[in-house]
């Protein structure tokens, strides 16, 4: 099963809310996912990501969407997996 870490949209019309989740590659972009690691308002540009789940799931092999991976990047969570790859 191909993992990867993506948004899922959450909250009204013109008032977005993504969680960030955990899911097969090949459920919808709202469809049931296998966990979930963060939240992210851009309207307010709040983010919370969970350290441990994240890099858990980044060693297994899931792959980090294009706007996730700026996410985790802004957050230091590239790096220190990447640190951690290179040990």
């Amino acid at each position: 099963m191909a993992v990867s870490l993506r948004l899922t949209r959450m909250g009204s019309k013109k008032r977005p809310f993504y969680r960030i989740v955990v899911i097969d590659s090949r459920s919808k972009r709202d469809g049931r996912y296998i966990e979930l690691v963060g939240t992210y308002n851009p309207l307010t540009g709040e983010r919370k990501v969970d350290l441990e789940k994240t890099l858990k799931w980044l060693n297994e092999g899931a792959k980090p969407s294009d706007t996730v991976r700026d996410l985790l990047s802004k957050e230091g969570i590239m790096k220190t997996f990447h640190e951690q790859r290179k040990k």
